[in-house]
């Protein structure tokens, strides 16, 4: 049977006025700035206005450790929103802002999927309101005092050979890695080895997404650490005075955006921090505004449950304040075979034809990673349940095995055809977060804030990746050391690493044991307010493929959208 594409989809959908899905969530019409005819920006006086309401039961959606397809994690949780009203119950979903250089390479956009989108499709995952544009110019613009600064005498006394303030834009590009700036005449700057990130990479975008207020974001930004003297003191970017123009830059940016899914269900969509070294959540602010905005908050966490889903409990809602009462593990046949060890998923490539045959014994070997996903969201005392997003290629016995899984460890479990069914899809799924949210919360953090660096990477490493230890480089050991001297020792931990594996090694699959993290370098991002060592080799600039989605992509005599998936 012939299934429409997404596009296609989310152009036929029956959009309401977003003034009327804003009184839905109780927000008035003074607070809302009409971008275009489907998209507002909130204003944050909403925080306050709202605040006196009940808070809705506040869910996380993560995920087992994906394939580099990708799992449906974003369809799920959209899907999820949407089933909540075929129970009877109001739900606001709440996203990440897609970043236009996956969309233009091999992941594609991030809008959902069949009929569990937001919509419109095409303002998502091209510009939308120009919030990722105005982080990488806010960044830039640091960038450009750093340099000038360092041209026009250096009074701060600035190394230049240890200035960690990289250039971001928000496009795939391996060529701008590494670069040497400054080259040219004397008038050109001072020349210096430096590189580009993606935008969804800078520690302006993770700042952005953990900012509680203008006022916070304020404050924070002026916090960034940019580089250090020759005897190792910080410089800040509120000692160059390059705070307060960024924060210009970002007051409209820290508004969060109000979009609508396929069945009209609120969808606050805002800010896009990178999921390997980053926190991978979407905003506290629009999590402040959107739990008060209904019955149930629906947010997504990046990548598995050991990485998005960890800092959404340790680092996002440490600082939000808010508390979690149910977390949902997204789980796939595809994605529990891969973990059997037994097949080899590339992105951009069909899957092995073999993967598809009925095999329900290939995703029971897989289970150690289900397995161990759930006991990482206990462990911070929420209940899990696991979402089975069903793929016309499963086999009901296949379903089974997983529900087995499930159901071994104490998880309610639902199989979901939100993808082809919308809400409808999503009723089970609905019904089972709905009962583990109605029970007693014993929500806790991992750590706490006076555990010095070592032991907070410790605890990540051992409890929740399940590492014998960490081992540190000789750079990455002096790097804790000076940043504890310097008062950053308080600050929670972002690990960075692979998220093709619970390891920090993409080749082990499952759960595995008896192997050590290797930090070889540790960063401090002081402004978003985390500390993340790095193990392995982290690409914070993606490259294109062979075949990237931007070959695909066109635009037609009337001017609509084509290829954009």
């Amino acid at each position: 049977m012939a299934f429409s594409s997404d596009l296609e989809i989310a152009r036929s959908a029956a959009l309401k006025p977003l003034e009327d899905v804003a009184a839905e969530m109780g927000i008035a019409g003074h607070l809302l700035e009409p971008y275009g005819e489907q998209v507002m920006k909130i204003k944050l006086d909403a925080i306050e206005e709202l605040a006196d309401r009940d808070p809705a039961k506040y869910v996380v959606v993560s995920a087992i450790t994906p394939t580099p397809l990708g799992e449906g994690k974003t369809t799920t949780t959209v899907g999820l929103g949407q089933g909540f009203r075929h129970i009877g119950r109001r739900a606001t979903v709440a996203i990440r802002q897609p970043s236009m250089g996956p969309t233009f390479g091999i992941k594609g956009g991030a809008a959902g999927g069949g009929y569990s989108q937001v919509v419109p499709m095409e303002a998502l995952n091209l510009h939308l309101t120009g919030d990722m544009h105005a982080v990488g110019a806010a960044h830039n613009l640091l960038a450009a005092m750093i340099d000038n600064h360092i041209y026009q005498r250096n009074q701060l006394g600035i190394d230049i050979h240890n200035v960690t303030w990289r250039r971001v834009l928000d496009v795939n590009d391996r060529a701008l890695r590494n670069i040497i700036i400054g080259l040219g005449g004397r008038g050109d700057g001072v020349p210096r080895q430096t590189g580009f990130d993606i935008t969804a990479a800078s520690e302006v975008m993770a700042t952005l997404a953990l900012a509680g207020s203008l006022a916070d974001l304020r404050d924070r930004l002026g916090r960034i650490v940019v580089g250090y003297t020759k005897d190792g003191t910080p410089v800040t970017a509120e000692q160059l005075r390059a705070a307060g123009s960024m924060a210009v830059m970002l007051r409209d940016a820290v508004k969060p955006n109000l979009l609508q899914t396929i069945e009209n269900t609120p969808v606050l969509v805002h800010a896009g921090p990178f999921g390997n070294i980053a926190t991978g959540n979407s905003s506290v602010i629009a999590d402040l505004i959107g739990i008060h905005s209904g019955d149930f908050l629906v947010t997504e966490a990046g990548f598995g449950a050991d990485m998005g889903a960890e800092r959404f409990f340790n680092i996002k809602c440490r600082t939000s304040g808010l508390r979690p009462d149910a977390a949902v593990i997204v789980a796939t046949v595809r994605a529990l075979k891969a973990h059997s060890g037994r097949y080899k998923i590339i992105a951009g490539r069909p899957l092995p034809e073999d993967l598809l045959r009925e095999n329900p014994e290939d995703v029971a070997a897989g289970g150690a990673n289900l397995r161990k996903q759930i006991d990482n969201i206990r462990m911070h005392g929420v209940t899990p349940v696991v979402a089975i997003n069903s793929f016309p290629t499963d086999h009901a016995s296949e379903h089974l095995v997983i529900g087995d899984i499930a159901a071994d460890q104490g998880a309610r479990s639902a199989v979901c055809t939100h993808f082809a069914d919308g809400g409808r899809g999503a009723v089970e799924l609905a019904e089972a977060v709905a009962e583990a949210a109605a029970e007693p919360s014993d929500f806790r953090f991992l750590y706490p804030d006076s555990a010095s660096l070592r032991e907070k990477i410790a605890t990540i490493a051992t409890q929740v990746y399940g590492a014998d230890g960490v081992e540190y480089s000789q750079q990455a050991a002096a790097q804790i050391d000076t940043y504890e001297r310097a008062g950053f020792g308080r600050l929670p931990i972002c690990v960075a690493k692979t998220h093709l594996s619970i390891s920090s090694d993409p080749t082990l699959k499952g759960a595995p044991t008896g192997w050590i993290l290797p930090v070889r370098e540790v960063r401090a991002s002081v402004g978003a307010g985390f500390v993340y060592p790095i193990c392995g080799e982290m690409r914070t600039m993606p490259g294109l493929g062979s075949s990237p989605a931007a070959t695909r992509i066109d635009i037609d005599g009337d001017g609509l959208v084509m290829g954009l998936s």
